[in-house]
This record gives structure tokens, C-alpha cells and sequence, in this order.
């Protein structure tokens, strides 16, 4: 019994340390969206992100920001399928009253729906959905090599843009027709500067809800 407990210890003292998160070891499970800061390396601009939807899905799952879980929060009207990975991004608020939302391109591999990824970002893009904002960030994997020649957002490739416009202006076309507007596509510092007002509105407008 002694040394389950210890091991147990062990592996969750392993996995804070991997994700830096600066809490404790706990017997309880962290509710990533609160715990882990969104920044990981600023140096070379890498944010914390909790994978939601991997690309080639139409279902939309969306986390749980009080209690951290996954749900599944509607399946496609169509056959429209997500042409990237989705995340969240953890201590952000958007004005939307949702996580800053992240694109995550050029993945190989289906990411698994609830794992945490560090994300190098390379861009942006603004977007109201309903007439809300809900602006989304772009990034790439910052541990995969094969996209360590991805630093800017036109690096992705000129239809990049269009397919993005596409899917996000059409998405929701058998439900609410209309709905999603793109507006402008964001260099690195223009998506840094979304990123650290959101981080400063979880500050304010967030954290104090926190139990």
C-alpha cells in the first residue's frame, strides 16, 4: 500500500515538473485551465494549450473552464470537418467569456482530445461569431521538427487563408447562416498582444470566481 502511495507520488511529482506547473504534488486532479500559466517559453513565444478537437473531427468538444473536463458540446451540422487542430489556451479569457482559442497547424498525428501540447506561435486571426469576438490564435507544434521552418503565419502557404476564411464563415452555415465574419489575419506580435489582453482580462474579470 506504502509504495503505491509513494509511486503514485512519484509520477505526479514527474508530471508537474514536465509541465511547470507551479503547484504541489496532489492526490487530485488539476484543473489544467487554472493551473498552468499560458505562457511556457517567452523567449520563443510557446504557450500552454489544452487540445480540444483534433482536425478531421466534426464533433466540437469544448472544456468544462469550472471543472476542467471535456464535453461534447455539439456534433456537426454538416460534413464540414475541422482542417486543424483546436485548443484552448489555459489563464486566458476572450471576450466571448470562453479560453482564447488556438489553431494548431501542420499536426502529423492526431493529438488526443484533453492532452496538453506546447505551441509556438506563429500568427492570428480575428473573428466575431454572433457578433461576439472570438478571436483565434495560430501556432505550431514547438517540439515537432518538421515544422521548425514555420515562423510566420504566410508561411503555411497561400491557401492557408482561404481554407481558414472558409470553414470558419461557413461552418455554422446550416444552423446560424452568416454568423461567423473573419476580419484580419495577424503577424506574431499582433497575436501576442491578443494573447496578453486575454491573460490580463482572466486576471481581472477570472480569477476572482476562483474557488
Amino acid at each position: 500500500m506504502l509504495v503505491n502511495v509513494l509511486q503514485t507520488a512519484c509520477v505526479c511529482y514527474t508530471f508537474l515538473t514536465m509541465a511547470n506547473i507551479d503547484h504541489k504534488p496532489s492526490r487530485y486532479m488539476l484543473n489544467l485551465l487554472h493551473a498552468l500559466p499560458a505562457i511556457a517559453d517567452e523567449e520563443n513565444n510557446v504557450i500552454n494549450v489544452i487540445v480540444e478537437v483534433s482536425s478531421g473531427s466534426i464533433n466540437k468538444y469544448e472544456l468544462i473552464t469550472e471543472s476542467g473536463q471535456l464535453k461534447l458540446d455539439r456534433v456537426g451540422y454538416s460534413s464540414m470537418a475541422y482542417p486543424f487542430t483546436y485548443g484552448a489556451i489555459p489563464q486566458t479569457w476572450d471576450l466571448d467569456n470562453d479560453p482564447l482559442d488556438i489553431e494548431i497547424m501542420g499536426v502529423t498525428e492526431p493529438l488526443i482530445a484533453g492532452s496538453l501540447a506546447e505551441v509556438r506561435v506563429i500568427g492570428g486571426m480575428t473573428f466575431t461569431d454572433a457578433g461576439e469576438v472570438d478571436d483565434k490564435i495560430v501556432g505550431v507544434l514547438a517540439s515537432d521538427k518538421r515544422v521548425d521552418h514555420i515562423m510566420h503565419i504566410d508561411d503555411l502557404g497561400p491557401h492557408f487563408k482561404k481554407e481558414t476564411k472558409h470553414f470558419w464563415e461557413t461552418y455554422k452555415a446550416l444552423k446560424k447562416p452568416g454568423t461567423g465574419v473573419v476580419g484580419e489575419f495577424l503577424d506574431v506580435p499582433g497575436a501576442l498582444k491578443i494573447i496578453r489582453e486575454s491573460m490580463e482580462r482572466y486576471e481581472k474579470d477570472y480569477r476572482p470566481k476562483l474557488d
